[in-house]
């Protein structure tokens, strides 16, 4: 897991204390924000030594690290337009959980 993974680069390279043991990686979609939520989890209450500062995590805290959004055909369409694109094709897979769009600069 990436989330993981980003722990041990920091205990290796930032030099910290950090033991990814002691966190778990937890990913769900947030419905009312259309996203899905990366997040890491202290499974103990533990303190952090990160470059010489102190990070205090209780057991069961969230450090949130990232957001993945996902759009309907139509939202991303009208999100492509007000950034200034316009669709000039898009495929799906059969379901229409996945998309691929063309898009093009609007003259």
């Amino acid at each position: 897991a990436f989330n993981l993974n980003l722990l041990q680069r920091i205990h290796r390279e930032l030099d910290s204390d950090i033991d990814p043991s002691r966190f778990v990686h937890r990913a769900f979609f947030n419905e009312d924000q259309s996203r899905i939520e990366m997040h890491l989890v202290s499974r103990v209450a533990q303190t952090v030594t990160l470059e010489g500062r102190k990070f205090h995590f209780e057991a069961g805290e969230s450090l949130h690290t990232e957001n993945s959004y996902k759009y309907s055909l139509g939202s991303f369409t009208e999100l492509a337009g007000s950034a200034g694109f316009e669709s000039s094709g898009q495929w799906t897979d059969p379901r229409q959980l996945f998309s691929v769009h063309y898009l093009q600069r609007r003259p």
